[in-house]
């Protein structure tokens, strides 16, 4: 990709220095994306407040993050698979939502009640995304059940909610949130805003529900082990984050997302220098069991798991807690993770017991 320059919207924001390498970093990355193809299309199953859901998720392939592109978060990569040249045309993005629909109907028996758009950046960020689009979007969904829009809190408001709500299409903004600890999304993440701000943009949604037919609510992005913290850290600051977002009126999900290693980032740079290791498993399955009885969905996707740059325990059991992970994320019962167990959970106990160092991971 091109190198990303930062904006006045940038400026002052975050690590200066982290992100002036970061841009750098970010600069290797050469290959070239095609602006009417979306990054990616699925069709699973998720958890949301009107029970489980057919889902259809679309990564749209955009212009990309405008914080990324002035440096950005520690452990995101997503960047690096952004259009160059900073926006996508209207056109081109509703020929991604067609590819996206193609690839619907040849996989399913009958369409999604669920949609998540994402972006790798703020679907409501109108630099991303415009409001033609948008609103294209919208009325090109509007026959759903329930959409999942992609946002920082910045740009959530509620006339933005509204052109979905407006077709009594339940909307939730998924927000990356990553810690409710300032310091911790500060100095680890290199994201700059506030916890506030997530509750600011929950009151949005908050009016928004109140003021539609359609349901409007946040779901928070969490994520389990940015760089500088310890296995133990990690799960301390988890369990806090995820009891102080579903105390956050309109928050109605969380969505734990343990960090893996994508290439073009600071981790990247950490984990070849023996300085970063994934989170284990067993800390995934810890803190949903811990947190399982608060009120809120609380959700985990283990990208990656079982590989070196992804979450993982020993490398026997890593699929059987991963599929216990994924059963839990439907039916919300803690007891599936009393179904597995494995000799290196003595590992992991010692690890949250005696590691002390960020830097000088315990174990690989």
């Amino acid at each position: 990709m091109s190198k990303p320059t930062p904006e006045v919207y940038e400026q002052g924001k975050g690590m200066d220095a982290h992100n002036q390498a970061m841009r750098e970093i970010r600069s290797r990355k050469e290959a070239s994306y095609d602006p009417h193809e979306p990054t990616r299309v699925w069709l699973d199953e998720d958890n949301t407040p009107g029970g489980v859901k057919t889902s259809l998720t679309i990564i749209l392939n955009t212009g990309g993050c405008r914080w990324a592109r002035a440096g950005g978060c520690t452990m995101c990569g997503y960047v690096a698979e952004s259009v160059d040249g900073g926006s996508v045309p209207h056109e081109a993005l509703m020929d991604q939502i067609d590819v996206c629909l193609e690839h619907e109907a040849d996989n399913a028996d009958e369409p999604a009640d669920l949609v998540k758009i994402y972006t790798s950046g703020s679907f409501l960020d109108e630099r991303e995304v415009g409001a033609q689009s948008r609103r294209a979007i919208a009325e090109t969904f509007g026959d759903r059940e329930r959409i999942v829009l992609e946002s920082l809190p910045d740009f959530v408001d509620q006339e933005k909610i509204g052109d979905f709500t407006r077709y009594g299409l339940d909307t939730d903004v998924a927000i990356g949130l990553e810690t409710a600890t300032d310091r911790v999304r500060h100095d680890c993440v290199n994201k700059y805003f506030d916890f506030a701000d997530f509750e600011a943009a929950c009151a949005e949604a908050t009016a928004a529900d109140a003021s539609a037919d359609a349901a409007a609510g946040i779901k928070a992005y969490l994520l389990m082990k940015p760089p500088f913290l310890t296995e133990s850290e990690a799960v301390e600051d988890m369990i806090s984050s995820i009891e102080r977002c579903a105390d956050v009126e309109g928050c109605h999900t969380v969505s734990m997302n343990p960090c893996n290693v994508q290439r073009y980032t600071m981790v990247d740079e950490l984990y070849f220098n023996d300085g970063y290791r994934p989170p284990w498993l067993w800390s995934v399955a810890h803190v949903l069991a811990e947190t399982a009885g608060i009120d809120a969905i609380v959700v985990s996707d283990p990208v990656g798991h079982g590989s070196d740059r992804g979450p993982h325990n020993c490398g026997d059991c890593d699929d059987l807690v991963q599929k216990a992970i994924k059963d839990f994320d439907l039916r919300q019962d803690p007891t599936v993770f009393e179904q597995v167990s494995c000799d290196c959970e003595l590992t992991w106990e010692t690890v949250l017991e005696r590691e002390r160092s960020f830097n000088q991971p315990v174990t690989r």
